[in-house]
Formats: structure tokens, sequence, C-alpha cells
């Protein structure tokens, strides 16, 4: 039974009653020392004062049996200070009288002791700062920095973007908190992360939901940050829900940091639509959340239907080569946006952002703008943008063809399964005449998942089958006849084991290996292979092994996410961009056949020449241009060039194509 309150005051009371004095003092005494380094410090200073008291109070008794005539009271002190701060002092007592010379030896020794003691100190706290230091607990004192709140394999990726984006900027700083130890932070990025350039990069340990991390990172004099996800997107449900609550905290923690006045843009990755709702509730002004599944779903989707379309999202999404920016100049005042768009040496305007907020992806080509609007231009970088008065160029008229490309029944193949299929398959719905077919290819697909694509199958205006092979086996992939599908599309193998990506790499290389065995075949028996291939990768690295499985359509998961949330923490509206392109309703990016164009191929003529053409052809705005020859050449962005110089000379064929923004790919 345990005792209560009253009696254990007793029988403390009593325990001190009986404590020797000897007890209480050593008591007082440790409970001094346990404050600290700074308690151990004061008391070596008492300690080396105490000495000097002492040993002068000695020399003071030895002067009243052996006077020392020579040298006063004082000066003895000075003796007694030197003696301690040094023994080889003691030789300041040569002349005194011998019983002086004991003084000096206790004075010798206690210097030894105390000044041993000084060291060990020094040693242990140096040791305990530096370790303090490794451990990332210690204040970062920085503004208008970009925060990182979390770790994972889109760290590196959204580092470099970040890199690119500062390029420009003076002394740009990025802060990394996250709950994996400082130096484990810090070895990975010496490793993984060499080109910095001119941006710095400071991690620290902490809960990213906690207040008091955040306020040892400065989160309230940042200009965003992002906040990932802590697990992968293959993860369960469960871990999914978890990953959601740790991102909300987050942000609530964030929100309680920024100041009133303060410019500050958070960007979140919340897997389930009912916590993304709760996310942006919570601060609806400064928050953008981003699904990033459901983008990378409808990146595939429509890369899938276009050759070359990769690249184009992959050069544009990217602060690496040519991006889309907001920009505002009051000169163009007046002007149509069809004329305005030659007004530009590098860059092609694409929408309007009005005063209101309101943005027009591919405006009419006689919308005036004011001087109060802005524009969506792709260019370079954003000290390349320049209105200029006078157009750089004047395009030549020219007739175009009444041309339209049909829509026909479609067959897809989809190898593999992952979250992001569901959402495939809708998007490719709407893309398709009804009635076209998307056969579902698992080896020893759980019942779960067969229930999923049966549903998908009622409720789709598209017919989904599933069908049990292995699309790691040669044979059963030679089976299914792979090459007579419009397109294949290749998602991780195996979706109910782990989700470790160099393993789905690894077997997606296979997949795509097997392919290309079963196209050699069909092209040496003299056949024509014109299916789409499209895969997605999880890592960078493996991009080269990729592309010499003999893929040219593939989308890095990782470093497609990554180049969204860097653009959406530079500007917040970027992401309403992203969700219009990404859309199959209203105005995307299409990679179209030049005879669409063109009566005659082959032509020359000038960049500028194809915009016009293209405002002609249904108000589009042409981008740039992709030439077949060299899809297969890296060095050359595999054919794909954006937004040349408008007087520059492209000679296209009839099976070479134009980068458009349209309303559709007809």
């Amino acid at each position: 039974m345990r005792p209560k309150q009253g009696a254990a005051s007793s029988i403390l009371a009593m325990a001190s009653d009986t404590a020797t004095f000897r007890q209480r003092w050593r008591y007082r005494v440790d409970s001094f020392l346990a404050r600290g380094s700074s308690a151990l410090f004061v008391s070596l200073v008492f300690a080396f004062i105490g000495s000097i008291l002492l040993i002068g109070m000695m020399r003071l008794v030895f002067n009243f049996f052996a006077p020392d005539t020579e040298h006063n009271f004082a000066r003895q002190i000075w003796f007694i200070f030197l003696q301690l701060t040094d023994p080889g002092n003691m030789n300041q007592d040569n002349d005194t009288p011998a019983v002086f010379k004991t003084a000096a030896v206790v004075a010798g020794l206690t210097g030894v002791v105390i000044f041993s003691a000084l060291i060990a100190f020094l040693t242990t706290a140096l040791d305990q700062a530096i370790a303090h230091l490794k451990k990332g607990h210690s204040q970062v004192l920085e503004s208008g920095h970009t925060l990182v709140l979390g770790w994972g394999p889109r760290v590196i990726e959204i580092l470099r973007e970040l890199v690119e984006a500062n390029e420009s900027e003076d002394d740009p700083v990025i802060v990394i908190l996250s709950e994996i130890d400082k130096e484990d932070m810090d070895e990975y990025l010496r490793t993984n992360f060499i080109d910095r350039r001119n941006t710095r990069v400071v991690t620290r340990s902490g809960a990213t939901a906690s207040v008091q991390a955040l306020e040892r990172v400065s989160a309230g004099d940042a200009k965003s940050a992002i906040v990932l996800a802590s697990c992968d997107p293959a993860a369960s449900l469960d871990v999914k829900l978890a990953s959601d609550a740790k991102v909300i905290k987050t942000v609530l923690a964030l929100d309680s940091q920024r100041g009133d006045d303060a410019e500050f843009t958070i960007v979140a990755e919340v897997f389930t639509d009912r916590n993304r709702q709760v996310v942006k509730d919570i601060a609806p002004d400064i928050v953008s959340v981003v699904d990033a599944e459901e983008i990378l779903a409808k990146i595939m989707v429509q890369t899938s239907r276009t050759s070359g379309l990769a690249v184009v999202y992959s050069e544009l999404l990217s602060f690496e080569g040519c991006e889309m920016y907001f920009h505002n100049n009051p000169r163009w005042d007046g002007i149509r946006f069809d004329r305005l768009q030659f007004h530009f040496p590098d860059g092609v305007p694409i929408g309007i952002r009005h005063p209101d907020g309101e943005i027009v992806i591919r405006p009419t080509l006689d919308t005036v703008l004011t001087a109060e609007d802005e524009i969506l231009i792709v260019a370079e970088d954003d000290s390349t943008i320049d209105y200029v008065a006078e157009p750089v160029m004047i395009p030549k008229a020219s007739d175009i063809p009444d041309r339209r490309s049909n829509q026909r029944f479609e067959r897809q193949l989809i190898l593999g399964w992952s979250y992001k299929a569901p959402i495939i398959i809708q998007e490719y719905a709407d893309y398709v005449v009804g009635g076209s077919q998307i056969d579902v290819m698992i080896n020893d697909a759980p019942p779960q998942l067969a229930e999923t694509i049966a549903n998908l199958d009622k409720n789709s205006t598209v017919q989904v089958k599933l069908i049990d092979k292995d699309p790691l086996n040669s044979d059963d992939l030679k089976s299914i006849e792979p090459f007579f599908y419009n397109t294949v599309i290749v998602l991780p193998q195996k979706p109910s084991l782990d989700s470790e990506p160099e393993r789905i790499d690894s077997e997606t290389i296979v997949v795509l290996l097997h392919l290309r065995k079963l196209q050699k075949a069909l092209t040496d028996a003299g056949r024509i292979v014109d299916t789409k291939l499209i895969t997605e990768v999880l890592e960078s690295a493996n991009r080269e092994l990729v592309a010499h499985a003999g893929v040219n359509d593939f989308i890095i998961s990782n470093r497609m996410v990554s180049m969204i949330f860097a653009q959406i923490s530079e500007e917040p509206d970027i992401q309403r961009v992203y969700e219009n392109l990404f859309a199959e309703e209203g105005s995307e990016i299409y990679v179209k056949s030049a005879s669409l164009y063109f009566d005659t191929l082959p032509l020359t003529c000038r960049f500028g020449d194809l915009m016009r053409v293209a405002q002609k052809r249904g108000e589009e705005i042409c981008l740039g241009y992709k030439l077949k020859s060299l899809e297969g050449d890296a060095g050359a962005n595999y054919g794909v060039k954006l937004i040349p110089p408008k007087d520059s000379e492209i000679t296209l064929t009839e099976e070479d194509c134009l980068v458009v923004v349209a309303e559709d790919d007809r």
C-alpha cells in the first residue's frame, strides 16, 4: 500500500533530520555540480581564489616565525598567483626563508590540480559543444530562406531544383529540419548532393511539428516551407493516414510562426482528399496542397498519348532550361494578346493573370491587355524576360490545311499496378472514344485488386480487363502481343510487396528489356511498330539505364514531384496553372504532327512563322518543335526544342511535330 502524501513528507523530514553534516554538505555539492559545466567552472574559479587566500594566510603565519624582509605581503601574494598558474615559478622563493618554500610547493601542487581540472573541463565542454552541434539542436539565424521539413528520397531532387532557382540570388539558404540525425543527413548530402553552387544548405534535427524546433530554424523569417510526407506513396492506408496527421500538425505549427504581414508559402504533400481539405482550411491563403499521385497519373496519361511530351514536361517543370513565370509590364497596356507574343526576344506568353487573380490559359487572340494584367510566359529565366515596343520579327502569313486528327478506338496495356493506376484509367477514358479497351497485366493479382479492376470496368466508358500473367516472364509478355496495342504503360510489379525504389526500378528495366527484344523481332520481320511506350522511373540515377532499354517517353516520379514542389514554393499560383494544364478540360500541351499545319512538307521557315500558323489554327500557341531525326539523341534533348529565337530557321518534315498549347489533340 502506498503511504499517504503527509506520511511521505514526514519520512523525508525524518531522513533530513538524521542526516549528518557531511551527508548534507555532500548533497548540496552534488546538487550544485549537477547544474552542468557552468557550475564546474564556477567551482574551479572559487577553488583558485580560495587557494590564493589559504596559501596567503599560510605565508602570513610563516612571516611571524621567519620574516621575509625583502618582499612585502602583496609581493608574496603575487608569488602565489604565479606559482599556482605555473609550478616553474616556485623559483621565486629561492631567496626567501626555507619555510616559505613549503608554501611554494603547496601552491605549485595545488595549481597542477586546479589547472588539470580546468583543462579537463575545457576539453569536456568543447566535446559537448561539438556533440551538441552534431545533434543539430543549435539556433539558425537566417531570414528569407526556404524550409524543407522532413526527409525522404525526394529531398535531393528538391534541393537540386531550389539550387537552380536560387542561382541568380545573393547568398540563398535552404534549411532542412528532420527527425533524422544531423550527422546522417550531412553525410548523405555530402555523398549525393555535391553541386550546390551559391546555395548554402543547413541541417537541423528535430520534430517538424514542434513549435520549439521551428523556432530554432527561424520558421517565422522563412519565405517558404516544403512539408514532405513521412512515407512512400506505396505504403498502406494506415501509414499514409499517420503521415497526413503529421503533416497537419506541422502545418499548424508553421502557421503559428508566421507574422501577420509576412509573405509565406507552405507546400504540403497529403495523401487523402479529406486530409487535404483539412490542411487547406488551416491557412487557405498560404497553403498549397499537392496530390503527387494524381498529378503523376495525369502526366502519364497525356505523355502516353503523345510521343515527346514527357521531355516537354520535364523541361517546363524544372528550373533548369525554360520554365513558366508571371511577369508584368505596364507598357503593354492596350495591346492584343496575339501581337504581344512577338514582342519578347526570349519567351512565349501562354496566359494572363488578371488583377482579381483569375488565370486564363490560352486566351482568345483578340484579348486586350491592361497595364495591371500579368502574363504567364515560358522563358529561359525571369532575368531574360524583356518586353520591347516593336515586334522582334514580322511572321509570314500562310494558309493552313483543314485537317484534324480523328479519334478512334484505342487499346491500352498496363503492365503492373500502383496507386495511380485507377486515376490513369479514369483519365484515359476522358480522352478516347467509348468502347476503347484497357488491359491490365498482373501476376497473381490479390482478390481486392481484381475487384477494383472489375469496378473500374463497370463504372467506366472504356472496357477494363485483368490479364493474370507475369510481365517479368518473357513468354507471358509475348503471348499477349504488347505491340498490337496503341499504348503500353509500365508500372511497378508486385504492388503488394515492399516499395523499395531500387527493386521497383530494376523490375521495370527487366520488363523494358523484354519489350525491346519483342520490338526488335517485329522490326526485323518488317513490321512497323508505332506503339507508344511509357514508364515510370522512381530514381533519377536509373534514367540512363531506362533510356538504354529503348524507352524515349518516361517520367521520373521523384524528380517530377520535386520539380512541382519547388516551383510552387517559389510561386504558389503555378499550382493553378498545373491544375489547368493537367486536366482534360481546358487547354493542355500537345505535340502535334507538322502535317496538320502545312500542306507541303518538308519546308524551311522561322519559329515565329510557326507561332503565327498555330494562332490561325484554333488559336493555338506554339512553344517549340520536335524533330523525329533527333528523338533518340539525349544530347539534343530527344529532338525537343522549346522557345527558340523567333527568327531562327527550322526545316520540318512530315515526321516532325509542333509543341503547342491547344484545346485538344485533334
